[in-house]
């Protein structure tokens, strides 16, 4: 009995299975997700895909646009420093001009300073050495002085151009740093 085939029984669903052109082979019920078919599931899928996709690049096109407008404030800032840059080597040669000049004067100055001493020293010997040399240290003096004040001036406002343009170039840095830090971070975000 060990080589015996196995008893097939007969039943009534096998009959109709059968009869309705399966062949005698089970059927079997589709899959359904929430209620749907395969082939909606898929075409849902496609749709949010599709969706993504198009406000996804709504989403980057408004990335690029911020950076953008960053990159232009940058650029329009080193343009600013450039020409505070210029600006201040204006203002340095300007002074260093007029310190020369004030050096002329200075030279004019003492120049004339000899000639009166001169002059007086002819008219009245005696008592025009003790003058002379009162109007010759007045003379040093007041170029001294104008000298001082001269360069005193300049350095003044080539420190206050110097400072003005240093605030500035921190300011920017400072930004600039700040939006590099934001565009690194928007960037790894993509």
């Amino acid at each position: 009995m060990a080589n015996a085939a196995p008893e097939v029984f007969a039943t009534e669903a096998a009959q109709v299975l059968v009869e309705d052109g399966h062949g005698g082979a089970g059927t079997h019920s589709e899959p359904e997700l929430w209620g749907l078919a395969p082939f909606q599931i898929v075409s849902l899928s496609m749709l949010v895909l599709l969706l993504i996709a198009l406000f996804g690049a709504k989403v980057h096109k408004t990335i690029a646009g911020g950076l953008d407008g960053k990159i232009a404030a940058i650029k329009d800032q080193l343009d600013e420093a450039k020409q505070l840059r210029a600006e201040a080597e204006a203002l340095r040669q300007e002074y260093a001009a007029k310190i020369a000049g004030a050096e002329k004067d200075a030279e004019a100055m003492l120049v004339n300073a000899r000639h009166e001493a001169d002059a007086l020293l002819e008219k009245a010997e005696a008592d025009s050495k003790a003058m002379v040399e009162r109007r010759k240290r007045m003379a040093e003096d007041k170029i001294a002085a104008a000298e001082r004040e001269a360069v005193d001036d300049v350095r003044n406002r080539a420190v206050n151009a110097a400072t003005n343009a240093s605030r500035k170039l921190i300011a920017e840095k400072h930004d600039a740093a700040a939006d590099k830090a934001l565009a690194d971070t928007v960037i790894a975000g993509i």
